[in-house]
């Protein structure tokens, strides 16, 4: 039984026993609690530093938190939600470099993410600092597709303010809760990010294949998952996908083709904008059932380009002349 406290030994035992006990575990016990308030009065102490950051080396004590098997919960102490957006930078800097792909991701969907939405909320706007923590968090790409990208098309309740309502204490406001506009808006900045950093083909198809095969709710502001807007991003990119991804992106439009609602601007125009790159990868099975799909979901500008791309271009397999010219 060692390692229990004081308040552990059962009433009426013999005193000596309680002697014995007292003798050999609770010192333990009481070093371990001792050790445990340092820490804690340290690390808020971190916190209430991290609070007031503008510029200069963060404290050591910060520092090693990705090296704890209990990070998260030395984090929860320093109050991330308090940091300024300078400390948030700084503090994506570290964990990104010290964290491997799972662990950062639960950094990015728990403060990360949390804190970009608060800052939009509030401020209309994203702190230069906070979009820069932003990209470095694309340094793993893993993780901040899966931290804050996939979370977002879902719509998740993102980490520490969510745990807020958890414990009774203040809800959130409704700008900071998902399928609303205000939770439209930092897809759009995230967007901004995606484009303008370099970021694997292996990742990107794997994370536009997860995309493409979400439920896709809504085309008013309302109820929008920002599914498109990413879909749209991740093909301007120009990467040479996989025939799977390929594949998983005509369906995802097919699927559409019988749904009774009237399709957002964006949804047309990131099958446009896949038309475009990928005209040349699709069979000629896609084409047609994408050709037959216009009839149905029709954009009076949009439309008739994207019928131009499939129908003026080579499918999947099929040899140019200038190709056959070459080969022989």
């Amino acid at each position: 039984q060692l390692g229990l406290d004081d308040r552990s030994v059962p009433q009426g035992l013999n005193p000596k026993v309680v002697e014995a006990y007292t003798k050999y575990v609770s010192p333990q016990s009481q070093a371990r609690a001792a050790l445990f308030k340092v820490a804690r009065e340290t690390h808020r102490g971190v916190g209430q530093l991290l609070s007031r950051y503008t510029s200069g080396k963060l404290p050591k004590a910060f520092k090693i938190i990705p090296s704890l098997r209990n990070w998260e919960e030395i984090l929860y102490l320093t109050a991330p939600e308090r940091w300024t957006p300078h400390a948030m930078y700084q503090a994506t800097r570290i964990f990104v470099s010290n964290l491997k792909a799972k662990q950062s991701q639960r950094f990015f969907q728990l403060v990360l993410l949390d804190r970009v939405r608060s800052d939009i909320a509030e401020n209309k706007n994203l702190n230069y600092h906070l979009y820069m923590a932003l990209k470095k968090a694309l340094y793993k790409p893993a993780g901040f597709f899966k931290g804050i990208l996939f979370p977002i098309c879902e719509g998740f309740e993102s980490g520490f303010s969510a745990g807020r309502e958890k414990k009774g204490a203040q809800p959130l406001p409704v700008l900071l809760r998902p399928v609303s506009v205000a939770f439209f808006c930092p897809a759009v900045i995230i967007g901004s990010v995606i484009s303008k950093v370099s970021i694997p083909v292996l990742h990107s198809s794997a994370a536009l294949l997860k995309v493409a095969e979400m439920e896709y709710t809504g085309a008013c502001w309302g109820a929008r998952r920002p599914n498109s807007l990413f879909i749209r991003i991740l093909l301007d990119k120009k990467y040479a996908l996989p025939f799977k991804v390929v594949d998983a992106v005509v369906f995802h439009f097919l699927r559409f083709r019988n749904d009774p609602r009237q399709m957002p601007v964006l949804w047309h125009q990131s099958l446009l904008v896949f038309a475009q790159r990928y005209k040349e990868d699709m069979t000629p099975e896609q084409k047609d059932a994408l050709l037959d799909l216009l009839k149905h979901k029709t954009h009076e500008a949009i439309s008739p380009e994207v019928r131009r791309e499939l129908v003026n271009s080579t499918c999947r397999g099929e040899i140019t002349g200038v190709s056959a010219m070459d080969m022989n």
